[in-house]
């Protein structure tokens, strides 16, 4: 019953209040847009929520050693920051406004992809969380160190096994880049350049 608790609050609690949040702030912007008559600005919110959204793949070229700067975590903060503001900005663009499928479509591709790294923020550090406590344990214990590594050797592998989630990951990302892409080329080829 403990281990529930703590699950709960260490794990679910925060991955709902994250999302949740979104779509509240989001809604309450919106809101505050219709109140004012200031709904035009969301049209344009837009281009800035997908700026920081490209923004945030500094992290992937970081990691890939393509941008030599700052430290992987200090570029993953950002990450989650960036991409964090950039899809509040975009679901203030979409507003409760029901005019192409295709935008919503990116909408929705969008919202699976928070909650994909979400998930795989949360999962990598619960199991790695959970393997040092189990080495941190065994040290406490006495164990030599060839025979902690021993012991450990199925719950690395389950750590290596979670970490590889970014593979699920990636394939939501691009298609949630191909649907925001092509409703940002319907724009510009249905747009009233008059």
């Amino acid at each position: 019953m403990v281990a529930k608790a703590r699950l709960m609050r260490r794990e679910v609690l925060p991955f709902a209040f994250i999302l949740c949040l979104l779509v509240a702030c989001a809604a309450l912007a919106d809101a505050a847009l219709h109140y004012f008559q200031l709904v035009w600005v969301g049209r344009y919110l837009g281009i800035p929520g997908t700026l920081l959204i490209i923004g945030s793949f500094g992290y992937s070229l970081r990691k890939r050693k393509k941008i030599g700067i700052g430290s992987p975590a200090g570029w993953l903060r950002w990450h989650e920051l960036m991409a964090w503001l950039g899809s509040l900005l975009v679901l203030i663009h979409a507003g409760i406004h029901f005019n192409a499928i295709l935008g919503w479509l990116a909408v929705a591709a969008m919202l699976v992809n928070v909650a994909s790294g979400l998930t795989g923020k949360f999962l990598i550090d619960r199991s790695r969380r959970r393997l040092e406590e189990a080495r941190s344990h065994m040290r406490e214990q006495g164990i030599p160190a060839q025979v902690l590594e021993d012991r450990t050797y199925w719950d690395s592998l389950t750590f290596d096994a979670v970490t590889r989630w970014r593979k699920v990951h990636f394939p939501i990302t691009l298609a949630f880049g191909v649907l925001a892409l092509a409703h940002i080329i319907s724009i510009f080829l249905y747009w009233g350049w008059k």
